[in-house]
């Protein structure tokens, strides 16, 4: 139930700049962990391919997280059926331990820009398709990924 609350807390804030072209989070089963054949999936229309936006990863991880990063591979699927896949490292706390980002009780938010001052080139759907990357020392992969909770995408207007 408390984690309904921030995300309700987060799409009011979102809501309130009218830069915001698109803002989704999807959780993730916390009894669960991130499985790597759970791929979280975000659609967005988007209609103005005139004007440039910064799209930012948005990551909502527990205080329990064990590592200080995300690794990602986010699969954009473009209105014509273009496909392109990006591997990202998302930076969440310092070297020191320290979360970065935004804390609620033992929730950390973070947004991380994932492109700045971009045109979308194509009027249309995209699809935005997320899978967790993370490995540890000689494992291939570590699923389940614990403590992760939500995963987002925001894009808006950037700003001049």
């Amino acid at each position: 139930m408390k984690y309904a609350f921030y995300i309700a807390v987060a799409l009011f804030l979102f809501s309130c700049n009218s830069d915001v072209v698109f803002s989704e989070y999807k959780s993730i089963p916390e009894d669960k962990g991130w499985e790597k054949a759970n791929k979280i999936v975000l659609e967005a229309d988007i209609q103005d391919t005139e004007n440039r936006h910064d799209v930012y990863i948005n990551v909502r991880n527990a205080d329990s997280y064990m590592y200080r990063n995300l690794f990602l591979y986010l699969h954009t699927k473009y209105p014509d059926g273009t496909l392109k896949t990006d591997t990202l490292e998302c930076l969440l706390a310092d070297e020191k331990g320290n979360w970065l980002g935004k804390g609620a009780g033992d929730l950390w938010d973070n947004s991380i820009l994932f492109k700045k001052n971009t045109k979308f080139p194509q009027k249309g759907k995209y699809t935005f398709t997320f899978e967790q990357a993370m490995r540890f020392g000689d494992q291939p992969s570590l699923d389940p990924l614990p403590f992760i909770m939500d995963i987002g995408l925001t894009i808006e207007k950037s700003k001049k």
